[in-house]
């Protein structure tokens, strides 16, 4: 018996959940809400074992289910803690069933509307207090939430956008009820191109997010006065989008690029070789990204949101940035090359102090966002707030 081991093969786990990078990291990013209490690892191994990578509606199929299995529960149970677990779950599993979807897929409507009660339902079970704010703004409005706590006002206001492609509600799951709990009271907003202003009010990403942000600090002061310190995190193409709110309103005191996004419109670029070859135009992550890239952005080609994207870059406004600045980047992101960190750094002449982060693989936090890593990037983020921040 022990002979026969020793001569085996070694067996190893498996580093990657789908052969296909963009499948994988959207699976990695649903098993790190459970965390935080909004999915279930075991829950989301047994749906995705039944998902071919590249299979979209198998994708939609998968969650979709398991986002109805735990709305039923939550209806069933009479533990108000479990219940608003099961809506966060829902909500979580709704969130990442549309997410290969096509823009004008009618079951993103389904569950764009479901994912949004989910939660909203969930913090009431769990009596987690919050608000609903819009700002006008353009033509329309903006969303925010407001999530207070107690004696927040003594410390900096944490604000904290997204990205690409997330969702106003994600926000809280994956830094807001962190930070809550910490003792910071935040505020999660969507601005034009994000999930919410693209969907119901045809509003498109800009590069100048000084406006949206402005708008909303403008309108939040208003309400909050007390707040004198803030601090603006931005997650993913966040990573551009805050750093350049950063460099025209004073107001922002500190800054987190989660992940660098220096130059996005750089990162865009990579796709145009890919539009038409045989091949790379039908991997998943290369045909998500165009086809997001131009509902985003409201253009009707490829080409047109690569060239959209271009201005996109901090190159020219990162030396206005005055306050603490915070870089955060994955060794093995397969989105943005880790040069990019070196650049931003180099640009940000006139900040009160620069610090960067590179995660290694070893770490677990290598991917793009630490997507999987979230007590590891918090770590870093939370004790960055602490030294320039008590």
């Amino acid at each position: 018996m022990s002979g026969s081991r020793e001569n085996s093969a070694p067996s190893f786990g498996i580093r990657h959940l789908f052969d296909d990078q963009t499948y994988h990291f959207q699976a990695l990013r649903v098993l790190s809400d459970a965390g935080v209490g909004a999915a279930d690892m075991a829950e989301v191994l047994q749906a995705i074992a039944t998902i071919p990578s590249g299979d979209a509606d198998a994708w939609y199929d998968a969650f979709s289910r398991i986002a109805q299995t735990n709305e039923e529960l939550a209806e069933t149970c009479g533990d108000a803690k479990s219940r608003g677990l099961a809506r966060f779950r829902a909500h979580t599993y709704w969130r990442t069933a549309e997410f290969f979807l096509s823009a004008t897929d009618k079951r993103r409507a389904i569950a764009w509307e479901r994912q949004i009660d989910s939660f909203d339902r969930g913090l009431a079970d769990h009596s987690i207090a919050y608000h609903r704010y819009e700002t006008p703004y353009e033509n329309g409005s903006l969303k925010s939430i407001f999530f207070p706590v107690e004696g927040g006002e003594k410390r900096p206001l944490m604000i904290i956008v997204g990205g690409f492609d997330g969702t106003l509600e994600e926000l809280y799951f994956m830094m807001g009820k962190d930070a809550n709990e910490r003792g910071y009271s935040v505020l999660l907003y969507e601005g034009p191109g994000q999930s919410g202003p693209v969907r119901e009010q045809q509003m498109y990403f800009t590069h100048e997010w000084e406006k949206p942000t402005s708008a909303i600090i403008d309108d939040f002061l208003q309400k909050h006065p007390a707040y004198d310190r803030i601090i603006l995190t931005g997650i993913s193409l966040g990573g551009y989008l805050a750093p350049r709110a950063a460099a025209f309103d004073d107001r922002i005191d500190g800054v987190i690029a989660f992940d660098v996004m220096y130059d996005f419109g750089a990162v865009a670029e990579k796709f145009r070789p890919m539009i038409n070859h045989p091949v790379y135009s039908k991997l998943p992550g290369i045909s998500w990204a165009l086809q997001n890239g131009q509902w985003v952005f409201g253009v009707q080609s490829p080409e047109a949101f690569i060239d959209a994207a271009r201005p996109f870059t901090l190159a020219h406004v990162a030396h206005q940035i005055k306050g603490d600045v915070l870089i955060l980047a994955g060794e093995i992101d397969h989105f943005v090359p880790l040069s990019q960190v070196d650049d931003f750094k180099k640009s940000l002449t006139n900040a009160r102090s620069v610090e960067s982060v590179i995660f290694s693989e070893a770490s677990g936090g290598g991917e793009h966002c630490q997507v999987g890593a979230t007590s590891l990037w918090h770590a870093k983020a939370f004790d960055w707030i602490l030294r320039h921040f008590q």
